[in-house]
């Protein structure tokens, strides 16, 4: 069995932390996410070879996430000016698994995103993957989450009680080094980009755990807005952390991150335009976010609605 990456911070393996990994092993194994999974990889391989990919209308699909997000929150908008209308890398730091449709909602339908995340994520509950089939444009992910490493690793340490748990993990959750899958996925991303639609990305590759604070940035982002000539538009995402009924929410727009077009992208290349972008995210984020006072109506329901 493959070894678990070491983590660059230690996670407390708390009975929640526990009980989240035995859901997302559950969810790994369950047969109808497996079917979505599938379903939507070969279709990305379909796309590649040049097939027209099954989607909504994304006049439609902005309109229907305009209308629920707007019922349920109050959203500002700053920096309009920089929203970007050419084929481009989305990118915004990641508090809650609402967020990708909080863009969604307030971006042209042109370009169309293509939503690149974690296919657990995606597919864990119902109305998801009823969502997911109907609107299409979205690109699946699978690697283990870093609770499942976390539980591996004291596994093999000084938890054995957790052997069992860490075992099914290494059996039954893909752990991202599929090359076929990743050829797939890197295909799928340079066809789109180059027939005018956009990606979105979490450059995180995981939630972030406070406002206004970001995890390192994973290569590949610049790797996929190089390889295509395209640029990264950054997004500071305020205030999804924490949501309730009628919370305002801000998308905080940046100006676009310019990246040296390299089909085989040189690694020095790679790190200053990865230091670009961490640098334009420095500059968007606020640095004394204050939680706002008063009722916090459907809390519970929102925040787990979008789990």
């Amino acid at each position: 069995m493959p070894t678990p990456p070491d983590l660059p911070t230690p996670i407390e393996l708390t009975p929640a932390v526990i009980q989240r990994v035995r859901e997302g092993v559950a969810i790994a194994q369950n047969p109808i996410v497996r079917q979505h999974i599938t379903q939507d990889l070969d279709a990305l391989s379909a796309m590649a070879t040049g097939r027209v990919d099954s989607r909504v209308s994304g006049r439609f699909r902005r309109w229907l996430m305009r209308r629920f997000i707007k019922t349920c929150f109050r959203v500002q908008i700053e920096n309009p000016q920089y929203i970007p209308t050419a084929p481009n890398v989305l990118t915004a730091n990641h508090l809650s698994h609402l967020d990708p449709f909080l863009i969604l909602a307030f971006v042209p339908p042109h370009p169309y995103y293509y939503i690149l995340g974690d296919a657990r994520t995606l597919y864990n509950k119902r109305w998801k993957r009823w969502l997911v089939g109907w609107a299409g444009g979205v690109i699946p992910l699978e690697r283990w989450w870093k609770e499942e490493i976390a539980v591996m690793a004291a596994a093999q340490a000084d938890r054995p009680d957790l052997a069992d748990l860490a075992d099914t993990i290494q059996r039954d959750v893909p752990n991202g080094s599929s090359i076929q899958q990743m050829r797939q996925i890197d295909q799928a991303v340079q066809t789109l980009l180059s027939r005018g639609d956009g990606l979105m990305i979490f450059p995180e590759g995981r939630l972030g755990e406070r406002e206004g604070q970001m995890h390192p940035l994973k290569r590949g982002t610049v790797l996929y807005a190089m390889r295509s000539g395209v640029p990264i538009t950054p997004i500071a995402i305020i205030g999804t952390q924490d949501l309730y009924f009628r919370k305002r929410l801000t998308l905080r727009f940046g100006p676009p991150v310019q990246v040296p077009h390299q089909p085989r992208p040189k690694r020095q290349a790679i790190d200053d335009a990865l230091a670009q972008l961490e640098q334009a995210f420095a500059a968007l984020l606020p640095t004394d976010y204050q939680a706002p006072p008063g009722p916090k109506f459907l809390s519970h329901w929102l925040n787990h609605l979008f789990w």
